[in-house]
């Protein structure tokens, strides 16, 4: 199996909408989750760069669609994040209809990187962004993060509540606990895109 060096990985564009994305060779796997999960910090982790992916103390910085190259035919894609509350109704609902257009018609995305606050997780969004991956066929990887936030044995009871509810829904799936913070979980992450990136790469 081949293993990628996420260390070079680079910013490659951004888009407000899915029909602006020129980009149709190779593969992606996107990083998706309500706007205070933490993708941008787990992307910034995975790559070892602290400014890759632009976050801020305000949840809902992301709010294109951004494309980062791992290598030539494989992108990691931090999608905007969903309900963030203090949003207007029409700027979530735009927000979130760019992420729904992007997982029903983006034949390019193999895979989904889930990110959850472990002590607020599957919650009403999640629950739809799963449904639209099991109709599409869409791989889940789920991560729980700021597990640091937690004790060690509620971290436990935590990852067995979500990994029993995820079973009632989803036949293949994998979750695993992470922290950008204590670095936990970043190699088990990096060896599920080194799958999916091989997989793909065979077929």
């Amino acid at each position: 199996m081949k293993l990628l060096n996420y260390k070079q990985t680079k910013f490659f564009k951004s888009y407000s909408k899915i029909h602006h994305i020129e980009i149709q060779d190779g593969f992606e796997i996107a990083f998706i989750g309500y706007s205070n999960s933490g993708k941008s910090s787990s992307i910034n982790s995975l790559t070892c760069q602290k400014k890759l992916a632009r976050f801020s103390k305000t949840p809902g910085r992301t709010q294109l669609i951004n494309f980062f190259e791992v290598v030539s035919d494989f992108r990691i894609v931090d999608l905007p994040g969903y309900g963030y509350a203090k949003a207007p109704i029409l700027v979530r609902e735009k927000w979130e209809k760019i992420v729904y257009n992007y997982l029903e018609k983006r034949e390019q995305l193999k895979g989904l990187v889930l990110l959850m606050d472990i002590r607020y997780p599957l919650k009403k969004l999640d629950y739809k962004i799963i449904d639209i991956a099991i109709r599409n066929n869409i791989s889940i990887l789920v991560l729980l993060t700021k597990c640091d936030k937690i004790k060690v044995h509620q971290q436990k009871i935590q990852l067995q509540i979500v990994y029993k509810k995820l079973c009632s829904l989803l036949d293949n799936f994998q979750i695993e606990l992470f922290s950008s913070t204590k670095k936990i979980g970043i190699k088990k992450l990096e060896l599920k895109l080194n799958y999916w990136y091989n997989q793909n790469v065979m077929n």
